[in-house]
Order: structure tokens, then C-alpha cells, then sequence
């Protein structure tokens, strides 16, 4: 009788090792991956085994009954995440099993940029096919929310962000805004005295003109001054990309003065006087700077050179013989880089 209990326990301890080495042996097996790899998309509420069927269906698993066994026994079944998996060619079912805990969803990564509109952006954004798009400026729930703001233009720092496949444009467009609102803050904090802001944001909307009036970034502080001391004495901004901004999907690439002239546009700077109602562009960390950092100097205007960079002037005389210079024989008849004060 003892004999044949040890003889039975021996057994079991035989089949114990024996399934041990073959249940080794198939979570380290190679997967059936083409060499280019597979990607797989576990959806938000599918189960691990919904994972291991469906690799088995699509040839890359066999066994799946195994795989949900050990993952049910070491608590990865609780603990998958879903998202865009990546399996590489020559991967076992352990390592995706490792994948699959640590959580090594594929990322992708999306730029925004310095100078752009919101709706350049909205329009990038509609080219990343992993991007769920939701966002609307009048339900969003996030955006009803935020308080003191008119528009979202301005208000979403450019940055390169990165996101998972099903993410909402909405959720970068919080995050871009939470990371341009910590920004702003530290630079306010750090602001020259005597400044024309009375808020934050009307840095950042001198900012966005600086962003854009910005050829080469070491003018920033000095296109930043020339605003600053115009709106010190009263005098209109008098900035092309304003305008351009507020005439919208009717500008044709060609600002007359007929366009200078129509003080129904509200971001038109050469008839109203003070800042434009809102930024008219993504302002980068450089140019809140500098909007808050302005060089010192006594120069009003400044004209274009050809090359990106401007030439600065203390008068409306000098300024014009520089238009003369560097304006009139290259631009048409309607072009005027700073109308006469009046």
C-alpha cells in the first residue's frame, strides 16, 4: 500500500514537472508574427480572454486556454490595459504577457505649432486617423468650464504631444491648455514693472502678435518693445497679422487698404486703438517673454528687410524712407507696412 501511495506521488510530482516544462516551454515558443511584426488593438472593456481567442483567430496564438490560465494565475487577467499593442516578430507569449503589464501601448506624437490659428489646428489634427475627434467649442463640457474667455485661440501652448489610439482631440486640447495656463503664470510672475497688461492674458495677446510679426527670433524683444511704447503713448498698434486674422477665410493672401481702412473688423489694429480682442495665433514660451520682457530703445515702427528680420525706427520720417528703401519697389500699390499716425 505505501508503495503504491509513493508510486502515485512520484507520478504526480513527474506530471507536475513534466506540464511545468511544457507550459515553459509554450510561453516561450515564438509567436506565429510575420517578420514586419503585428499590431493589436485591445478595445476599453475586452477581457484578456477576448485578447487570446482573438490572437488565436488570427493565427498568432495557439492554445489560448493556457495563456488565460496563466494569466488568471499570476493576476494579469485583472490587470491589462487596453490600447494599440505592438508585437514584434520572433516575441513569445511570455513577453507579450510582459507587454501586456507594463502597459506598452504604441504612442504616437502630434506637433503644435508656434503661430498657428485654432483652426490650422483642428485641420492637423483631422490628418491623424488615431485621434478621435469630438471637440465643439459650443457643448464641449471641458471647455463650457473654462471661465473668462471668449475664444480658445491663443490659449493652448505648442508643444509636441503625444497620445494612444482613441484619445480625444478635446483631452490634448485640455492638456495643451492646462500647460499654457502653468506658463503663463511662471512668466507673469517674472514680468517687467510699468507693463500695459492689467491680466495675464493681455501679455498673451501681445504675445500671439509678437509670435507673429517674428522673423527672426532675436527681434523678438524689440518688435515686443516697439508694441509696448505705442500703446504706452496711445498710439495704434498698426500690425498686418492682426487684421489678416480678423478678416479670416476672406483674406486671399493680398492686404489693400481697403482691408486697413474697415474699421468693422475688431482686429483691425490700424483703426482701433489698444490690443486686439483675443491672441490671433499658438504663442510659444519666447514670445510670453518677450511680451513681458520688451527691449528698451525709442524706436515706433519697424519695416520688413526681404530676409526676415526689420528695420527699426524712432520716427514716422525715418520710417518711411526705410518703407521707401525696403517696401515700395518690391510690394504692390495697396501695401503699407505702417500707415501714417493719425
Amino acid at each position: 500500500m505505501f508503495k503504491l501511495i509513493k508510486r502515485s506521488l512520484l507520478l504526480c510530482l513527474l506530471f507536475s514537472v513534466l506540464a511545468a516544462v511544457g507550459f515553459y516551454h509554450y510561453l516561450r515558443q515564438p509567436l506565429n508574427i510575420e517578420a514586419q511584426g503585428y499590431t493589436y488593438h485591445l478595445k476599453p472593456g475586452s477581457s484578456f480572454a477576448t485578447l487570446a481567442y482573438d490572437l488565436q483567430r488570427q493565427n498568432v496564438l495557439s492554445l489560448p486556454k493556457l495563456l488565460i490560465i496563466y494569466a488568471r494565475l499570476t493576476g494579469l487577467a485583472q490587470q491589462v490595459q487596453a490600447g494599440e499593442y505592438f508585437i514584434s516578430s520572433g516575441s513569445s507569449a511570455w513577453q507579450l504577457c510582459q507587454q501586456l503589464r507594463r502597459g506598452e501601448v504604441l504612442s504616437y506624437a502630434v506637433t503644435f505649432v508656434e503661430g498657428w490659428r485654432f483652426s490650422e489646428l483642428q485641420t492637423a489634427l483631422a490628418e491623424q486617423p488615431k485621434i478621435t475627434r469630438n471637440f465643439d467649442l459650443a457643448t464641449n463640457a471641458w471647455w463650457q468650464q473654462v471661465q473668462g474667455y471668449s475664444s480658445i485661440e491663443g490659449l493652448l501652448f505648442p508643444d509636441t504631444y503625444h497620445y494612444v489610439m482613441g484619445m480625444s482631440d478635446s483631452q490634448l486640447y485640455k492638456i495643451a491648455y492646462q500647460r499654457m495656463q502653468q506658463v503663463l503664470a511662471a512668466e507673469w510672475q517674472q514680468r517687467q514693472d510699468n507693463l500695459p497688461y492689467e491680466s495675464p492674458y493681455q501679455a498673451l495677446i501681445m504675445a500671439s502678435v509678437i509670435e507673429k510679426e517674428t522673423g527672426v527670433v532675436s527681434e523678438r524683444e524689440q518688435i515686443a518693445g516697439v508694441f509696448v511704447r505705442r500703446l504706452q503713448k496711445n498710439m495704434r498698434l498698426q500690425t498686418d497679422p492682426s487684421v489678416i486674422y480678423g478678416l479670416g477665410e476672406s483674406f486671399d493672401g493680398n492686404l489693400t487698404s481697403k482691408h486697413l481702412k474697415d474699421s468693422a473688423n475688431p482686429y483691425n489694429t490700424y483703426r482701433h486703438h489698444g490690443l486686439p480682442p483675443t491672441p490671433i495665433a499658438m504663442v510659444g514660451r519666447e514670445a510670453i517673454y518677450a511680451a513681458l520682457h520688451p527691449a528698451e530703445g525709442d524706436s515706433l515702427y519697424f519695416v520688413a528687410k526681404g530676409d526676415g528680420s526689420h528695420y527699426f525706427s524712432a520716427t514716422l520720417d525715418q520710417h518711411n524712407k526705410a518703407v521707401k528703401k525696403y517696401q515700395r519697389h518690391k510690394r504692390s500699390k495697396n501695401y503699407r507696412s505702417a500707415p501714417p499716425v493719425q
